[in-house]
């Protein structure tokens, strides 16, 4: 499975900015061997149901520690039997993107 989520801390200081919080999960995810991607908006992680679940449940606690709340926002592609997925869907975007182009 794939799941794409970003976590942010409220009730923190006015002003605080939350990339400590964001620096703190994005930790937890990488030091879980898990594959996984983070851009401007959200980490993606790939793996089992339970690993991948733990993991965000512990980025979770992390980013907790930077505030009185935390909002968790989650998308998930649930496909058994298929891995590699991280990769494997853009790499197959971008062949129908050329393929595209050649038949203009």
């Amino acid at each position: 499975m794939l799941v794409a989520f970003s976590i942010a801390p409220s009730g923190g200081a006015e002003g605080d900015s939350v990339h400590d919080a964001v620096a703190a999960a994005v930790r937890v995810v990488r030091e879980s061997g898990l594959p996984n991607h983070t851009d401007a908006m959200f980490t993606t992680i790939e793996g089992e149901w339970d690993e991948v679940f733990d993991v965000i449940r512990r980025a979770t606690d992390a980013v907790g520690a930077f505030g009185t709340r935390v909002s968790l926002v989650l998308k998930a592609d649930i496909r058994p039997g298929h891995t590699g997925e991280l990769t494997g869907k853009v790499e197959r975007l971008e062949r129908a993107i050329e393929a595209a182009e050649r038949a203009d």
